[in-house]
């Protein structure tokens, strides 16, 4: 299967997202690779270079994670590191073009500013940049042995039923129950139709998929804070996101992606629109 990338910055953060990585890969049966980026600075020309030193330390730090979760793996699985220089956010996407990973892990440090390393703010940035879908785990989290329910919300866009096919995967590996909830803050009666299309576009294709599935309604003012409630009231381990906005009825899309993934306690998964979809 495709590789999973997992960008680290050796926080506590970046090492508490390798243990969701570890819990997906054994799924998917997947690889893990494990990216250090030694991000550039205005300051470099005025000051000694570093960088060899950076990448040594960075080399140690790898073969002891390695030594400590390789064992996690399932039989057969691999984990390696690559290490990179530039950008941190275009650097992870590269390297995920160029091995064709399936999916990138990142941890989020979330608005109450933890932790103030490059992959906590960066977080975004690699969402809105990579090409693969994104996972962004807190540091807090508690990683279990499974993704019991999955949420999904439901817009008036027609991009939204597009994260279907990664939930239906998800889903059928971990026997996961999901959620499929109607979102939108309009009381016009055009918009929550466009709603109910998807949602019952999303829980057939769900059950022609043999796929647990349980549909319900958000209307209000605060779509975000409406959606990250009911994922602590059914208590959901994973929650997918679309991630562009090109309407204003778009309301889980651009900015709001954003404040979900900075303020959600759990995993986001976030993937882009495809130009050519057709839900099979």
């Amino acid at each position: 299967m495709q590789p999973i990338v997992v960008a680290i910055d050796f926080s506590n953060t970046s090492i508490h997202s390798i243990e969701y990585a570890i819990l997906i890969a054994n799924k998917v049966k997947s690889d893990i690779i494990l990216v250090w980026v030694d991000k550039l600075t205005p300051q470099e020309s005025l000051y000694p270079d570093t960088s060899n030193q950076n990448r040594n330390e960075a080399k140690k730090r790898f073969d002891e994670i390695i030594g400590q979760y390789r064992e996690k793996l399932a039989k057969g699985l691999s984990m390696d590191y690559k290490l990179k220089k530039g950008k941190i956010y275009r650097e992870v996407d590269s390297l995920a073009r160029q091995i064709n990973a399936g999916l990138i892990i990142a941890g989020a440090h979330g608005i109450s500013g933890y932790e103030e390393y490059w992959i906590g703010s960066n977080a975004f940035k690699i969402v809105t940049y990579a090409t693969c879908p994104v996972i962004t785990v807190r540091h807090d989290f508690p990683i279990g042995k499974t993704i019991r329910r999955i949420l999904v919300p439901i817009d008036s866009s027609h991009e939204t039923i597009q994260k279907l096919p990664v939930v239906a995967k998800l889903a059928r590996l971990f026997k996961s129950e999901v959620h499929v909830v109607g979102t939108h803050s309009s009381h016009l009666s055009s918009i929550q139709r466009l709603a109910e299309k998807y949602v019952q576009q999303a829980t057939s294709y769900l059950f022609a998929h043999e796929i647990k599935c349980v549909e319900d309604n958000i209307v209000a003012a605060d779509i975000t804070k409406s959606v990250l409630q009911y994922a602590t009231d059914v208590k959901a381990d994973l929650i997918t996101i679309m991630t562009e906005q090109e309407t204003p009825a778009n309301i889980l899309l651009g900015p709001h992606a954003q404040q979900l993934i900075n303020q959600s306690m759990v995993p986001v998964l976030s993937i882009h629109p495809q130009e050519h979809f057709y839900l099979k």
